[in-house]
């Protein structure tokens, strides 16, 4: 444009209209915060502190060559089959995702219907009603991974959220009948096992009861199950309605490459297919992940280090005033004495110590802390220690 030009006119709210309502007042998932400070210990974003194993880096390495100018296997059909040879089942009950948060967002799309604009009172009165008003819910339990919220308005679905008990245990299921509060027929429900950000753990047959019970597509989200004493996945072979997902970030030092994976029925695994991206998994990312599956004795022995770091951290914070609620992930929830959790997450920063704090949230009280290394435990309770001696305003 010339300097003679024109100046375009711009009327007040015009861009508006080019983007969808939905999108326009949707308020997108915040991920944890990725700071570039020179010595800091960062305990916010459950990271696993420990580098993935050297053969894995070789392989990876190795793979930087003439293959990056080719796409990678559209399926990511090696991946699935060393997958499906490990959990004991076939190739098509296994279906890899670019992180699991891509596969939950298929799933959102692929099982739960947009909801009809409201013309009238919330409680569907006639059988059609209730089941278009199910088909069109997304539910979840709360508190619970913020992400489910955000796919579902992304979706224009209906949300029916459900608390967990004041101990983050699941309502028994008799409660979830009689009260009503839990729809056995929504189109998707999505369930954090073990619980993000409590860290509770819950028991196989506590989700078998409710996985008999449901109906619609029910997804239990195991992102942290390696650090678990139980696992579900038989559940998703168990059951047709059934999903379990995993990823190979938390665990398996693996964020930077984003892999996860859902097992399932094959009927279900084909409508996620259908939707999915081409070459949606990256060919670094397959390479990485096949090369882990066959290091998993350097894996476990991490998380027996991880697990260690967590009981000990848990029991020097109990000491010093904190309220640890009892973990089975690779982070803690912590309600912290002297001073509210806001507060505590300004002081640790200032001694370069990131942790995560949920505001307005049910657990806004708490701070939610990842397990890194003994050293990195050891500076935490140093800078705790020091707070608490600090003199206050």
């Amino acid at each position: 444009m010339s300097a003679n030009s024109p100046t375009p006119s711009v009327r007040p709210g015009a861009r508006r209209g080019l983007i969808r309502p939905l999108v326009q007042d949707l308020h997108g998932y915040v991920p944890g915060e990725q700071p570039k400070i020179k010595g800091l210990i960062k305990l916010n974003t459950n990271e696993n502190p420990y580098p993935p194993s050297p053969k894995v880096l070789a392989a990876v390495k190795a793979a930087t060559d003439g293959r990056l100018r080719l796409y990678p296997n559209p399926t990511a059909l090696a991946l699935r089959e060393k997958l499906a040879a490990r959990h004991d089942c076939a190739p098509e009950n296994i279906l890899v995702g670019n992180g699991s948060d891509e596969l939950l967002a298929l799933a959102t799309r692929a099982f739960a219907e947009p909801a009809a604009p409201k013309a009238g009172p919330e409680r569907a009165t006639t059988p059609a009603a209730r089941r278009a008003q199910s088909a069109a819910t997304i539910q979840f339990f709360m508190p619970g991974y913020s992400l489910y919220p955000v796919l579902a308005a992304i979706h224009g679905s209906r949300t029916n959220v459900v608390a967990l008990a004041p101990d983050f245990g699941l309502p028994p299921l008799a409660v979830l009948r009689k009260s009503r509060a839990w729809d056995f027929d929504a189109g998707l429900s999505f369930l954090t096992t073990p619980n993000a950000p409590s860290g509770r753990g819950y028991p196989t047959a506590e989700l078998d009861a409710l996985c008999a019970a449901h109906r619609g597509v029910l997804v239990l989200d195991e992102a942290y199950v390696d650090f678990a004493r139980e696992n579900a996945l038989a559940l998703a072979l168990k059951y047709p309605h059934v999903l379990v997902a995993r990823t190979f970030s938390k665990a398996y030092s693996l964020c930077f490459q984003r892999v996860g994976y859902f097992v399932g029925h094959p009927e279900l695994l084909g409508a996620l297919d259908k939707i999915r991206d081409s070459y949606n998994v990256n060919g670094l990312g397959q390479v990485a992940a096949l090369a882990t599956l066959d290091e998993l004795p350097y894996y476990r022995a991490n998380f027996a280090k991880i697990i260690a770091t967590r009981e000990r951290l848990s029991a020097a914070l109990t000491k010093l005033g904190f309220t640890v609620r009892p973990s089975q992930t690779n982070f803690i929830l912590a309600r912290p004495p002297a001073f509210p959790a806001a507060e505590w997450l300004a002081r640790l920063r200032a001694r370069k110590i990131l942790v995560r704090w949920f505001a307005n949230s049910p657990v806004s009280d708490s701070l939610r802390i990842t397990i890194g290394t003994d050293a990195e435990a050891d500076a935490l309770l140093r800078a705790v220690r020091a707070e608490l001696r600090a003199p206050r305003d």
